[in-house]
C-alpha cells in the first residue's frame, strides 16, 4: 500500500499520523514546504521518500509535482490523505489527479465551506444553526436583522474559533465587521445557548467504526474570549448517557447526509436546555488539540494507526474498550515575555499522580506562547479516571491549582 500524505511535519500532530500508516505496513511518500533536513524524527523514520515544495498550495505546481516525481521514480499510489484541515481539498484534487479512492473535491468543498455544509444538512432535515453566506458588510448587516441577536460571525472555510464571535446588539456587530475584514466570506448565523460537544469518528466504507463524544469546558467561544480559563476537552466514557442520545443520531445523519466514506470526521453540535442537538460544523478531519491523544488514553488504543488501517484496508486493526473518561487541560501563563516558574504541579502529582496521564508544559525560559494564535496554549496535563465526577474534579484542580509565571 502507497500512500501520498501531504505536510507531514506540520502542524505537530501531523507525524503521529505518518507513523500511524507506516505502522500498519503503509509506504508512505511525503510531500510539504519544509526542507526534508527539518522533518521530526518520527517523521524522517515513517516516510518511506519525502519531496520538498516551494508552495504546498500552489495547486497546480503541486499537482504537476507530484506527477513528475512519482513518473521518475516508477512509484503508483494507492491513497492520498492528510488529516490537516486546509489541505482537505488539495488532497482531494491529487486524489482526482491520481485516479485513486476517496473523497473528491465536490464532496471536500461541502466539508470546508460551512454555508454549502448547512445547505446539504438543511435539505435532509437536519436541525442547524439559523444561517447566511456574507461577503459586504451591507449583506453582513441585513443577515443579522434576518436572524436576530444575538448571533455568531464565523469564516466560511474557517477552523476551530479563529476569527468567531459572539454579537449582541448592533453597536457590536460594527466592531466585528472591521475585525473580520480580513476573511473573505463569512457566516453570519443564529447564536445557540447550550453545551457544546463534539462527534468524532473513524469511518470506512461508509461504516463507522468507532465515535467518540467529547464535552468542551467550557465551550470555545468562551475558551477564546477569557484569558485566564483553562480549556477543558473531555472524551466521554459513557457516550450512551440518555442526554448525549439526541447528539448521537444528528452525527450519524450528517454522515448519511454528507455521504462520507473513509477517514477521521470531527463535528461540533450543542446540546441547549430543553434537550435539542442542533448542529455547529464538520470537518472530514480528526479532531485537533492533541484530542486524538485523549481518545487513544480513553481506550488504551492507538487511533492514529486505527486511522490509517481504517483508510488502508478498511478496517480499525485493533480492539478498543472505552475504559475512562479522559480530557486534555490546556494552560495560559500569568504575564508575558517568557516562563518564569511553574507552581502547583508537584502538588498536583502528589494528590492525583495515577490519574494524570501526560504532563507537557513549556520549561523555563521558553517564550510565552500567543494564546490568542494557539489552541495548545503554553501547554497542558492529560488526566483520566472511569468515574465521570472523578475526572471534572482532577480537570478543575488543574485549571485553579497549577499555574504558569511569565515575565
Amino acid at each position: 500500500m502507497n500512500v501520498l500524505f501531504l505536510s507531514p511535519a506540520f502542524p505537530a500532530e501531523m507525524p503521529a499520523f505518518v507513523e500511524g500508516l507506516a505502522k500498519v505496513g503503509a509506504h508512505v511518500y511525503g510531500i510539504g514546504e519544509q526542507p526534508e533536513g527539518a522533518l521530526p524524527e518520527r517523521a524522517k523514520r515513517a516516510l518511506t521518500a519525502y519531496k520538498q515544495v516551494s508552495g504546498l498550495f500552489d495547486t497546480q505546481s503541486t499537482v504537476a509535482t507530484v506527477l513528475d516525481q512519482l513518473k521518475k521514480y516508477g512509484v503508483t499510489i494507492d491513497r492520498v490523505e492528510s488529516p490537516w484541515e486546509p489541505t482537505v481539498e488539495l488532497t482531494a484534487q491529487l486524489r482526482e489527479a491520481l485516479g485513486v479512492p476517496g473523497m473528491g473535491l465536490e464532496q471536500a468543498t461541502a466539508f470546508r465551506d460551512k454555508e454549502i455544509m448547512k445547505q446539504v444538512l438543511d435539505g435532509a432535515g437536519l436541525r442547524t444553526p439559523h444561517h447566511h453566506r456574507c461577503n459586504t458588510t451591507d449583506q453582513m448587516r441585513a443577515a443579522a436583522e434576518d436572524v436576530g441577536f444575538p448571533l455568531i460571525v464565523k469564516p466560511i472555510a474557517g477552523a476551530g474559533s479563529a476569527d468567531t464571535y459572539r454579537v449582541n446588539d448592533a453597536a457590536e456587530l460594527d466592531n466585528v465587521i472591521k475585525l473580520v475584514g480580513h476573511v473573505p466570506e463569512v457566516s453570519v448565523e443564529e447564536f445557540i445557548e447550550g453545551e457544546e460537544f463534539t462527534f468524532d469518528t473513524i469511518c470506512a466504507n461508509g461504516e463507522v467504526l468507532y465515535y467518540n463524544i467529547a464535552w468542551y469546558r467550557p465551550r470555545p467561544l468562551i475558551a477564546r474570549s477569557l484569558e485566564w480559563t483553562s480549556p477543558q476537552t473531555m472524551s466521554l466514557r459513557d457516550v450512551d448517557a440518555p442526554h448525549l442520545a439526541p447528539g448521537k443520531a444528528l452525527g450519524f445523519n450528517v454522515l448519511k447526509a454528507l455521504g462520507f466514506r473513509d477517514g477521521y470526521t470531527h463535528m461540533e453540535w450543542f446540546l441547549t436546555p430543553r434537550g435539542e442537538a442542533v448542529f455547529g460544523e464538520i470537518g472530514a478531519r480528526p479532531p485537533g488539540a492533541r484530542t486524538v491523544d485523549v481518545m487513544n488514553h480513553a481506550c488504551d488504543a492507538d487511533f492514529h494507526a486505527g486511522w490509517a488501517s481504517a483508510v488502508c484496508y478498511g478496517t480499525l486493526g485493533q480492539s478498543w474498550e472505552r475504559r475512562y473518561n479522559a480530557a486534555s487541560i490546556f494552560k495560559r501563563a500569568q504575564g508575558q515575555g517568557r516562563i518564569q516558574r511553574i507552581e502547583g504541579l508537584e502538588s498536583l502529582m502528589h494528590r492525583y499522580g495515577r490519574h494524570i496521564v501526560a504532563v507537557e508544559l513549556l520549561p523555563i525560559g521558553a517564550p510565552r506562547r500567543n494564546w490568542k494564535q494557539t489552541l495548545l496554549s503554553d501547554g497542558h496535563l492529560m488526566v483520566r479516571h472511569p468515574d465521570l465526577s472523578s475526572c471534572i474534579e482532577i480537570c478543575d484542580a488543574v485549571g485553579t491549582d497549577l499555574q504558569l509565571y511569565a515575565g
